[in-house]
């Protein structure tokens, strides 16, 4: 059987096309100067993303650890805290952020400066804000507290002592601290809606409460759908909310999943494979979030 030169040089000018493929048009000191930035950039991925992905997924692989999280019954009160904290912290304070960024969007320059004092509680650390909190709501001599026996003449709660007092502060202090920046958001949608529909809508006799109803939610549906499921994935990790806040307590009933599995099975109980197990246990409802949330940022433009 005899092989003509073309088929003996098939393979080579498949590897050159290969070749040119990856290195697209560049030529020289410019390929070179390429790779040596995106090797960086990739040597990080793989250490800070995909290896600690996969390396947390071998640590809650073992079907004993979920047996053990299951029958655990503050697990049990973990799951109904986080499923509070995501139904308030989500939607209370996306709602405010929908109303105030309506509100911000009056004319004139006090406005702007309140806009510059209403970003103050995002734009700080949240350590010293959440700790400060925590202070604030100790019921002996803390803040609040003094001020109603001052003011009122009435002995406060014990804020941190009871387990929904303590759970409604962490919420508390999770939307004060993050209202403000999905305000922001909520504002930069309202500013890009052309004044042109507004001037149409007005003649057709849309204003005030009509306005807001046909005009404006109809065109931050998409962009407020967006940032409710960003807002529900970022929560699901929320640690410092309820760390800095109750600690956990009172009698770890105030634990969040994050929370349980970092402070009590990591650290406490010295148990990193069941705080793994936890942690990974929110899965089955972080994973479908986050399909729906790339679908919908493929599939459909956010209307402004």
């Amino acid at each position: 059987m005899t092989v003509s030169a073309i088929e003996l040089r098939q393979p080579p000018i498949r590897r050159q096309s290969l070749w040119r493929y990856w290195r697209g048009g560049l030529q020289g000191s410019e390929f070179t100067w390429a790779v040596a930035f995106v090797v960086p950039y990739i040597a990080v991925f793989l250490g800070f993303v995909i290896y600690p992905a996969f390396y947390g997924l071998w640590m809650g692989s073992n079907p004993a650890l979920y047996v053990e999280v299951f029958s655990d019954p503050i697990y049990l009160n973990t799951v109904v805290n986080t499923l509070i904290f995501l139904a308030f912290g989500v939607n209370v304070k996306l709602f405010l952020a929908l109303l105030l960024s309506g509100f911000f969007m009056r004319p004139g320059w006090w406005t702007k400066a309140l806009l510059l004092v209403f970003v103050l509680p995002w734009a700080i650390p949240a350590l010293p804000t959440f700790i400060s909190i925590h202070w604030m709501l100790n019921g002996e001599w803390g803040l609040i507290n003094n001020f109603l026996w001052i003011v009122f003449g009435v002995d406060g709660p014990s804020w941190l002592n009871s387990r929904w007092f303590a759970l409604g502060s962490a919420v508390f202090s999770h939307v004060w601290k993050w209202t403000p920046f999905w305000t922001v958001i909520l504002l930069a949608g309202r500013m890009s809606i052309p004044q042109e529909i507004y001037d149409a809508a007005k003649v057709d006799g849309a204003t005030g409460l009509k306005r807001f109803l046909y005009v404006t939610f109809p065109l931050l549906a998409n962009l407020y759908l967006v940032l409710t499921l960003l807002a529900t994935i970022f929560l699901l990790g929320d640690f410092n909310s309820v760390y800095f806040v109750t600690g956990g307590g009172p009698a770890n009933s105030t634990h969040l999943l994050a929370t349980l599995g970092v402070v009590r099975d990591m650290l406490e109980l010295g148990k990193p494979q069941l705080g793994v197990a936890v942690v990974m246990s929110a899965l089955p409802l972080l994973i479908p979030l986050v399909i729906i949330l790339m679908r919908k940022l493929r599939t459909a433009e956010v209307q402004l």
